[in-house]
């Protein structure tokens, strides 16, 4: 059975192409097999997603302008790990508060992946989250957010959505796939 491993070399020299807002493009030479390589990529604190589940076993998503894709996606309650030391389950309990109205009873992690590890530091971390329930949040929401709207969905339908491509959204279908081969899987 594959399974990835972590593994890292001699970094030789890093510098930070571009600061950005949240993140930044890093420069870095390292060395692999008696050569020095450089490559640069986006270093990004990391993500979390949630698959909310009702007790009717349908699916939350929200629905959220993208700019760079310049599209309304539907998408799972999710976010950065932008406060420091914050634990990632904390993290998703927080962004399912935030993106949702929603509490959980319980969390639970579904699986960790790297997006797109050719180019992005990012790992997401997505979590199951059951027993919800309404909470009062005086969480205000801005930019893109603002707009933000959140519906329930019978599982089968977003699945149908993934693999016709109606939902593109890449985290969103590999979570919810992962989601419906364990509940098959038992």
């Amino acid at each position: 059975m594959p399974k990835d491993r972590s593994e890292s070399f001699p970094v030789d020299s890093e510098k930070v192409v571009y600061s950005g807002r949240i993140w930044d493009v890093v420069q870095e030479s390292f060395q692999f097999d008696d050569q020095t390589l450089v490559r640069d990529f986006v270093s990004h604190p990391g993500a979390v997603a949630v698959v909310a589940v009702d007790e009717l076993g349908r699916i939350l998503l929200i629905n959220q302008y993208r700019h760079p894709v310049r599209s309304t996606l539907w998408e799972l309650p999710a976010g950065l790990r932008d406060l420091a030391g914050e634990p990632p389950v904390k993290t998703a309990e927080r962004e399912l508060l935030e993106e949702t109205g929603y509490v959980a009873e319980s969390i639970e992690p579904l699986i960790s992946f790297f997006p797109s590890p050719g180019g992005l530091s990012e790992e997401i971390h997505v979590f199951v989250a059951t027993g919800l329930s309404v909470s009062e949040s005086d969480f205000v929401r801005e930019g893109e957010e603002k707009t933000m709207t959140a519906a329930f969905f019978e599982l089968d339908e977003v699945v149908e959505s993934i693999l016709s491509g109606s939902i593109q959204n890449g985290p969103c279908a590999l979570a919810i796939l992962t989601y419906q081969a364990k509940l098959v899987r038992g």
